[in-house]
Order: C-alpha cells, then structure tokens, then sequence
C-alpha cells in the first residue's frame, strides 16, 4: 500500500527562544549538521519505500520559508503545500490532510496509508525508523490507528506517556507527569514517550472521525470546500478556508480521537528520537567535550562543564558556570540554568505581552525574494541591508509615511520609481519620495545587496499598498 506522509510544519517552538521565532520557527533552525529539522523530515520520508511525495501543512505566514527549504533539498519534482490560516492543532490538521488526499488528490481512501510526521523532532535511527513504519503499515491496513512510542531510557517529565495494553493496544494516554511519576511509569516498563507520529489509512481515520469528531470532520470539510488552489515553483499550493477552519477550537488528534477509539494499536521503537522540546533537550543530543560542554559559533570557555553555549553573532566568552545555557542572538541573549530551559517559555510570553519585536522575528527577516537585516534603528529613521535573490522581485508598492533612500553595494538592481525604470550598479543610488509607486529586481545572476535608509514619522512594516505581487501576498 502507498505510503502518504503528511509533515506537520506549524508551531513556534517558543523553548528555543531567542534562537526560534514566531515567524522562524523551531523546525526552520539548523539545530544539528548541516539541515534543519524540516529538512532532515522530507530527507527522512522521502527513503521510505513505496511512498508519495509528501503534503506538508503549515501555517500561511511560513509558507515562503518552509517553501524555500524543501526545494534548496532538490529531491522533489513537485510536492503539496497545504496552508493553515489559523492553527487549529493536530486534530482537524490531520483530517483536512486526510480530506485533501482522497477528494482533491483523488487518492483511494481504503489503500492510502497517512504517515503523519511532526517535522521538529530529530530521529537519528533511520533504519530502526524504517523498520517501524512497515510494522505499523501491516496494522494501519488491518484498520488499526497505529501511534509509535518511544522506549524511554530516563524519567523524562516533559512528554506525554503512552500505557501499552495487550498485544500492542493503547491502554491510554497520560500526560506529562511529575518525577515520581515518571519513575513509576520507567519501572514499569509498558509506558512509552508519546512521539506524536501516527500511520493509517484515509479510510479509517474518517470513519473514526465520523464517530468521535463530526464537527471536526464537517468543518474541515466547510474549510477544503472554500478553499483555493494555485502553484508556486515545485509546489502545489492549497489555501484552506478560513471560515471553516475558525469553526473549530485547537485540540490534539489524540484527544479528538486516539483517546476515545478502540481502534488505537501503539508500535513500540528506539529511534533515537527527541522531540528537541527545550535547550536542555538539545543539550542531550550534541556531541559534547570532555566537560560535557557544547559550543557552537565563536565561543571561548574555561572552567566549565555541562554548559550549552551557543554563540550566533559575536564572540561569547564564559568561565567557571556548571549545567547553564548560554544563547546569544543579534538582539538577545538568554542565560539559565539547565534544569530551568523548560521556562524560556514564559520568557517568550512576557515578550508577547509587552508586544515586544523579540518574540516575532529576529533582526534579519526572510522574504520570499530574499531577505533584509535591520542596521540600526531609531525613532525617524531606519537603516537596513537588504539582499534579493537572482531574478527575484519586490512588489509594485507605495509608503505613505517614509521617504528611502537606496544605495547599490552589491549586483545590480532595475529600479521602479515612479514613471521611470532605471539599472543601478554598485555605489549608484536612487531617492523614492513618499506616497511614490516603486519597485526593486534583481535582474542579475548573483545576490543583489542595497543599504536602505528609511526617514519618516511612522517606519512599521506595516506602511505598504501592495499593487502587485509574484507571492500573492496583500497588504501588511
């Protein structure tokens, strides 16, 4: 039977903060070697035998990005986009995935086999993954929900648990438990890490929907029928609907269905597997020195063991710290213990709270057409480097409240202002006033870099009439 993998690209990942972002988030980082975790997902899926090119879900504000890093792999001709316009969790994620295939994909619903994959999680046992995928394929075509459970080798309090009953039917589900807890769980030997990675078919993930979530069924069935399709590069791109989406509140698949079938069968692994879920998780699974130190970027120690320092724009000098986590970013630095990384997350909601920048991007922002790195910035004006890829475009846009000021130090750049289009080299420039239609290409072979200066009253992103645009995207 084929296999169809589904990757679950959403989230923020907001424990690795202030390395991932709201708008770059934990499965868009270069955590380990040389891809991101997404990237070692597609790589993963693509060695299974008798599979599909995968449908990857992911919120429409990463879209680009995510976009980018599939196709920098080179390995898919052409694979499905599907764009989330508001998170909705893993339970009407999956039924939309499940629906997309069989009524837009046209795939045979009783053959088709969903592999559903977080794309954040790290499994460095790709053979061992292999081997569970085709166990779990026998019961997923016997008609069983198959979820993959991880054996633990710590009492670990930060994961769901999975009880595995007779012949490998989930007895339940537990949440993250306390210490004590989780020692009994170890000592017992049928609890299992939950890895959120589950195998079945079209047909039976619908008929169990049918019975223990029709409201979930019915709106993402409103959400696929309002959607929208179109194409960009290797991708086909589905827009869901929004309305049909909004008619559900987020839950977990495992709590709109896994829970409550008698259908549920758990395949037990080793993997090598982590959900990468804090900094001291990542800690666990680096390559340390004799200290038991990991270093990262420009960084000097002395006198220190157990320490995760990771240096991302300058040099990072630490001495005499045991069991500390040490992340340095161009506008923040992060210093905890090991023990407390599981709390950077309410670091990141103080951020949002104060509406502070820190939580939604980092000081270099990635576009479709390339990227742009603030400089400096101040309350009139604004200083950054932006970089456009070859044969890549800005959209035909307007400003109200700042005047810009570009100057080419890298490439050459076709200039929209105004009435006239105009080719600028390197040390060459142009002035846009406010209120003017302009546009910036890269007609070249090589980056396109401009120093942009920005004087104005009001400098947010958000100052922009976009009228036209190769991305599709509206204004803001």
């Amino acid at each position: 039977m084929p296999i169809q993998p589904v990757i679950l690209a959403g989230g923020s990942g907001s424990r690795l903060w202030p390395l991932s972002r709201e708008m770059y988030p934990k499965q868009l980082l270069r955590l380990i070697g040389a891809h991101s975790l997404l990237q070692t997902t597609v790589l993963r899926a693509a060695k299974l035998p008798d599979v599909l090119p995968p449908v990857v879900m992911v919120g429409e504000e990463h879209r680009f990005s995510t976009q980018a890093q599939i196709e920098e792999l080179e390995i898919l001709k052409e694979y499905p986009l599907l764009l989330e316009p508001v998170g909705r969790d893993t339970g009407p994620a999956v039924c939309a995935a499940a629906l997309f295939c069989a009524d837009i994909k046209n795939m045979n619903d009783k053959e088709t086999l969903l592999l559903v994959l977080p794309a954040d999680h790290l499994i460095r046992d790709e053979a061992a993954f292999q081997r569970a995928v085709a166990r779990a394929a026998e019961l997923a075509a016997a008609g069983y929900l198959v979820t993959f459970g991880i054996k633990p080798d710590y009492p670990e309090t930060g994961f769901g648990y999975i009880e595995q009953g007779p012949d490998g039917k989930v007895a339940s589900f537990r949440e993250k438990p306390d210490r004590a807890t989780a020692e009994s769980y170890l000592q017992k030997g049928n609890y299992l890490w939950n890895a959120g990675i589950f195998l079945f078919s079209i047909a039976t993930l619908r008929e169990e929907m049918e019975k223990y979530a029709p409201e979930i069924l019915a709106a993402m069935r409103a959400a696929l029928a309002s959607g929208a399709a179109g194409h960009m590069g290797d991708a086909s791109v589905f827009h869901l609907g929004g309305e049909g989406m909004r008619l559900v509140a987020p839950i977990s698949l495992d709590y709109a269905v896994m829970e409550k079938t008698a259908r549920a069968m758990v395949v037990p692994a080793e993997l090598g597997w982590s959900d990468i879920g804090s900094w001291q998780a990542l800690w666990r699974v680096l390559d340390k020195d004799a200290g038991g130190n990991v270093l990262q970027g420009d960084v000097w120690l002395d006198d220190s063991e157990n320490c995760l320092v990771r240096a991302e724009s300058r040099f990072v000098a630490v001495a005499g710290l045991r069991d500390m986590v040490v992340v340095e970013t161009a506008d923040s630095l992060l210093v905890a213990s090991m023990a407390q990384s599981q709390k950077v997350k309410e670091i990141v909601n103080f951020l949002k709270r104060e509406k502070r920048k820190e939580s939604l991007t980092h000081v270099t922002v990635r576009r479709p057409w390339g990227s742009y790195t603030i400089l400096e910035e101040q309350p009139r004006f604004q200083i950054k480097r932006i970089t456009v890829k070859p044969r890549a475009k800005l959209s035909l846009q307007l400003h109200y409240h700042r005047y810009e000021h570009w100057v080419v130090v890298r490439g050459t750049a076709k200039v929209t202002n105004g009435d006239n289009v105009l080719l600028l080299r390197e040390n060459e420039s142009t002035y846009i006033p406010a209120g003017q239609r302009h546009r910036l290409e890269n007609p070249g072979s090589i980056d396109l870099e401009i120093i942009e200066v920005q004087i104005g009253p009001y400098l947010g992103e958000d100052d922009i009439v976009r009228f036209d645009d190769e991305y599709g995207r509206e204004n803001g």
